[in-house]
């Protein structure tokens, strides 16, 4: 395990090292960006000694995989922040608020609402990210572009719900960087302080267009072999 976690303390160190970097040259508006480490389809054995290197802020696509993987290692690391970055089933609501931190997926009003009643059912108020389809692509979840900052007022005023950004997942094969410039456009526009975008391959470029979170997973934790 101690191996391990110089291996991944020295990922770790190695990433921060080219966020800075970016963060630097380009100049973007926030003071910090936050590293997501993306964990799902890795199990725990294979996290830990992330935790151990110190990184406490994870991303996961699927309930009930995190259900599986992180109350044990919540028992025994502290300040675990959790983020539900994929697409979320309103019969998965009630599940997703008790184990989740922070939920990234908001692409819907009806999600938007369940969400709502289940966080005031069990008194947690938890940050929100609404997802936009900034690629405008018919097989990936999000609000449509020209709806977003209407949902946003929506969920805010009507759900109650704390929105506190943005977030996207631009279209595979084509320059990011018009879709990150876009998103922050559209955060602006909705009065939103935070956008969470850029992945492993294209999160120095979200950087430079304002990011405030970037979600990287296989250049920390490797290639997975069962991605989905």
């Amino acid at each position: 395990m101690a191996n391990s976690a110089a291996i991944a303390q020295t990922a770790l160190d190695y990433i921060h090292t080219r966020m800075e970097k970016a963060r630097r040259r380009f100049g973007a508006p926030p003071e910090k960006v936050e590293l997501v480490a993306v964990s799902k389809t890795f199990s725990g054995e294979e996290v830990e000694p992330f935790l151990i290197a110190g990184q406490r802020v994870f991303g996961e696509n699927r309930v009930q995989e995190a259900k599986d993987k992180w109350p044990g290692l919540r028992e025994k690391y502290p300040n675990i922040e959790l983020h539900l970055i994929g697409p979320l089933q309103t019969n998965k609501a009630r599940e997703a608020v008790a184990l989740f931190d922070v939920i990234q997926s908001v692409d819907r009003d009806r999600l938007a609402g369940i969400l709502s009643e289940e966080m005031k059912r069990v008194g947690r108020q938890l940050p929100c990210y609404v997802q936009v389809n900034i690629g405008g692509e018919d097989q990936k979840a999000g609000i449509a572009i020209g709806e977003t900052v209407d949902f946003v007022r929506h969920c805010r005023e009507v759900h109650g719900l704390n929105v506190v950004g943005l977030m996207c997942i631009p279209p595979d094969g084509q320059p990011a960087g018009p879709y990150f410039a876009h998103l922050s456009e559209l955060g602006r526009a909705a009065g939103v302080k935070n956008l969470s975008m850029g992945m492993s391959g294209d999160f120095e470029t979200a950087i430079a267009m304002g990011a405030t979170q970037v979600r990287v997973g296989s250049a920390l934790f490797g290639r997975r072999l069962n991605a989905s």
